[in-house]
């Protein structure tokens, strides 16, 4: 028998500048119909907390999508991550450890999968300073002091890089996800 395990769901582009529009408590019904248990949302852009008994994250991810898709017509990236695999990435952020660093822009950036060796070596190529990025697993930790809409490093230059999908969540939101995530009884 498959164990529980507290779920971080990251929606990539809902309700950002009035597009692909998804109302929390319709998201919440949506992910229960789906069988998944203790649902929270945090924030409206997407974050979805669950336990389910689902051990497969492309499982997990695909359902999602392909109810998304029937319910509200639009195709929405769906970045998942188990409690134990959030909190190894705020445990490991090397950015969050360094001198002068300001925490309020300090970002993740969370990939669908491990990018290719190949891919990894022709990113390192690019610098867009002061802007910065650290690339550990499926986790681009991101320092971007002039603020995350004003960098080059974001979700489309990642993805068109390294070719897997993602979504960037900033510190506090990573940390606050990880904090209901760690409060769900199991």
């Amino acid at each position: 028998m498959n164990e529980t395990t507290t779920i971080i769901c990251m929606l990539r582009g809902i309700n950002v500048s009035g597009q692909k529009k998804v109302p929390m408590t319709e998201l919440k019904k949506l992910f229960e119909s789906l069988g998944f248990k203790n649902v929270t949302t945090y924030i409206q852009s997407g974050n979805v907390i669950f336990t389910s008994k689902m051990p497969d994250h492309k499982m997990i991810s695909g359902t999602i999508e392909k109810k998304i898709r029937e319910q509200f017509g639009f195709d929405v990236p769906v970045i998942v991550r188990s409690q134990p695999e959030m909190q190894i990435a705020v445990d490991n952020n090397p950015l969050i450890k360094e001198k002068d660093i300001d925490s309020e822009k300090l970002h993740i950036t969370f990939l669908e999968s491990s990018p290719d060796k190949d891919k990894l070596d022709k990113i390192h190529t690019f610098h867009f300073e002061p802007d910065r990025f650290i690339i550990a697993g499926r986790n681009v930790y991101l320092y971007c002091p002039d603020g995350y809409g004003r960098t080059k490093l974001n979700n489309t230059f990642f993805e068109n890089k390294l070719k897997v999908r993602a979504t960037t969540r900033n510190w506090r939101t990573v940390k606050e996800l990880l904090r209901i995530a760690s409060g769900m009884n199991l």
